[in-house]
């Protein structure tokens, strides 16, 4: 079965070390050998077994995104939320401006609607501060 972790490793060694990735890595090395062992007990030799089980998992290209990593480079945090940051600046801005519309159409007399916008202010403000890698 040393040959399967190793596979594995192989897989992942692009990913930095993470918890996430550890359990990953062990959960699917442990599905690997599981499958060996099924097909051994079926008839099969240990190599082909391996071999099978191997190709019969497939890409893990859906599991390295989950991780972080994108065509073998880890995603950097900054382009990971720039798209989270210019979506709630677009988003904030269009409920601001159907606030300000709201107050102006129908209670022009009183300026309400800076209170509604302090809340959703708070939303870019947030993704900014991702967006530079603050916790």
């Amino acid at each position: 079965m040393k040959k399967i972790r190793t596979h594995v490793e192989e897989w992942f060694s692009d990913i930095p070390d993470s918890e996430q990735k550890q359990a990953i890595q062990e959960e699917i090395t442990q599905n690997l050998e599981e499958k060996v062992f099924d097909l051994v007990r079926g008839g099969k030799t240990e190599e082909d077994a391996t071999n099978k089980a191997i190709v019969e998992f497939g890409d893990i290209t859906d599991i390295k995104q989950e991780l972080g990593v994108k065509d073998g480079k880890p995603v950097s945090s900054r382009k990971q939320y720039g798209l989270h940051l210019g979506f709630s600046l677009w988003g904030s801005g269009l409920i601001i401006a159907l606030f300000l519309f709201i107050n102006v159409y129908y209670t022009p007399d009183s300026i309400w609607f800076v209170y509604p916008t302090f809340a959703v202010a708070w939303w870019p403000l947030v993704m900014f501060y991702k967006w530079l890698g603050w916790k």
